[in-house]
């Protein structure tokens, strides 16, 4: 490596490099003083969890954190919002009387892109979660702009919060309030099918099949009962008929010819005979036997009137005693088969809800099994609605989780951007990085001879002596003046070319905030 050799060419072509090196940083030093500058507003907000610990009322809103606030950043970022806040802090006016007009899409995207909300936080550290903190800042080219936009964006948030929680546990309480509403009047509606069932099947009701059961077997013994009674009157019949056909007389062979209430006042008389001899005539016993002595004479002594008058038939035929026991005993047994007519209908009867009662039971139990399901529902709709209003009470009074402003913001004292230094420096390091490039690329491509060395390795020959290019005292000024004018007109030529082309054609402002993202610098 001969670096004298490329020392000289450098400063052959140093004008070349101090050209570029001129135009770059020409370039650096215009972009940053047509720059515009941005002040940057920012506020913080805090979510704070809720005030009241869940074991004692919990909050019916469970929205996580982080899923509010992207729901609500979403909400603020609308067209209408940002219009309307953007309309009425006057973001636009003075660009736009600078001539400077943009459409609604082009001002919507603008302000997202000026918009900055992030989230720190909420993550658990040593068994704890840690609060979350929301920072929103605002980029503008006046710095109370900044502040009175991003403290707008803080009141957006905040308000959009309150409105979301409070109105989600409204609908909630709504929900179960329709709910519990529904159910109470679909109860009253079983309550209705159970009771007109139940009236329905009054007689074939399950609970009282036991009774009816208990009757069925009463009316049966009774009807065993009745036969028996039936029998032993056929056979008095028909023994008093072969007894009066054989002597024609009406004997009492082995038979009862007394009633039973004379029977029961022969039984009383001698109770009370009994008593008397071990009682004294003031004891109750006495008395009581004594009342009921006199109650069957009466009775008896009718009886014994009503027979003396029924000796005579309706035609007015006195009877015989023997029609008389035989009148007597046929009218007993016609009384039997009424009362064996009755109770056949009654069995029939009990027989036939006996036989509905499963199949009711089955309904009734249908119906009253989906009514207890209901009513669990309805008692869970119940509980779930005094939930949801202690829930929305809770909301309503902004006990739940809340987002609070922490600290607003304020004017800010010094612009963020743009970096004039490090544009300056990204020029000054663009030229010099062009003219070492231009200045190599030069030498690449130049193939011509200029060294001893190159005709000793070209030609196999070694020459006496060289002799360098002499260059005219014309030639010396022409290159002298030419370098200084050719600096003197990047320096002023570049920065008015792109001064115009700032004002007058293209903003640089984004073209240099898009280069800067791109390269990782902004």
């Amino acid at each position: 490596m001969d670096f004298k050799f490329y020392l000289a060419i450098f400063w052959r072509r140093f004008p070349y490099f101090l050209f570029l090196l001129c135009l770059g940083t020409a370039v650096g030093l215009t972009v940053a003083l047509t720059q515009q500058r941005t002040y940057v507003a920012e506020a913080r907000l805090i979510v704070e969890s809720q005030q009241i610990p869940d074991d004692l009322a919990a909050s019916t809103v469970r929205t996580d954190a982080s899923e509010q606030l992207e729901i609500i950043q979403q909400r603020i970022f609308t067209r209408d919002n940002l219009m309307e806040t953007a309309n009425r802090l006057g973001v636009y006016d003075g660009v736009e009387e600078a001539g400077n007009r943009r459409t609604t899409d082009e001002k919507i995207q603008d302000l997202r892109d000026r918009i900055n909300i992030f989230t720190s936080g909420g993550s658990i550290v040593g068994g704890r979660a840690t609060a979350i903190i929301v920072t929103v800042s605002f980029d503008a080219p006046s710095p109370f702009m900044a502040a009175n936009f991003a403290n707008e964006i803080v009141n957006l948030i905040v308000a959009e919060n309150i409105e979301m929680r409070t109105a989600v546990s409204g609908q909630i309480l709504d929900f179960f309030a329709q709910e519990t509403d529904q159910l109470e009047a679909q109860l009253s509606r079983m309550r209705a099918e159970i009771l007109a069932f139940q009236e329905a099947n009054l007689e074939a009701l399950p609970d009282s099949l036991d009774f009816r059961r208990s009757q069925q077997a009463a009316a049966q013994e009774r009807l065993l009962e009745l036969d028996r009674d039936k029998t032993q009157l056929r056979d008095r019949r028909d023994r008093l008929i072969e007894l009066y056909e054989q002597t024609g007389e009406v004997g009492l062979v082995g038979l009862d010819a007394r009633t039973a209430e004379e029977a029961e006042l022969q039984d009383l008389e001698d109770q009370l005979a009994r008593a008397s001899a071990v009682l004294s005539d003031d004891n109750p016993r006495i008395g009581i036997l004594r009342a009921q002595i006199s109650a069957l004479e009466r009775i008896v002594a009718a009886q014994q009137a009503a027979e003396g008058t029924s000796a005579i038939d309706e035609d007015g035929t006195l009877l015989t005693p023997f029609e008389l026991q035989l009148a007597d005993i046929e009218g007993q047994i016609a009384f039997i088969d009424e009362q064996k007519e009755l109770i056949n209908e009654t069995l029939a009867t009990l027989a036939t809800s006996i036989a509905a009662t499963p199949g009711n039971a089955l309904t009734l139990a249908a119906l009253e099994r989906n009514f207890d399901n209901v009513r669990a529902q309805y008692d869970r709709a119940v509980s779930n609605r005094a939930t949801a209003e202690v829930g929305d009470t809770i909301e309503a009074l902004s006990k739940g989780q809340r987002i609070t402003v922490v600290e607003e913001a304020i004017p800010p004292t010094r612009p963020a951007r743009p970096n004039r230094r490090r544009i300056v420096a990204m020029g000054i390091a663009a030229g010099f990085a062009m003219g070492f490039g231009f200045i190599a690329l030069l030498e690449f491509l130049n193939s011509a001879v200029r060294r001893p060395a190159e005709i000793i390795e070209g030609l196999e020959i070694t020459p006496i002596m060289t002799i360098p290019y002499i260059r005219t005292r014309g030639q010396i000024w022409r290159r002298r003046l030419f370098i200084p004018a050719t600096i003197g007109a990047v320096l002023i030529g570049v920065p008015a070319a792109l001064w115009y082309i700032d004002t007058n054609i293209q903003p640089l402002q984004p073209i240099v905030d898009d280069v800067l993202q791109r390269v990782g610098l902004a």
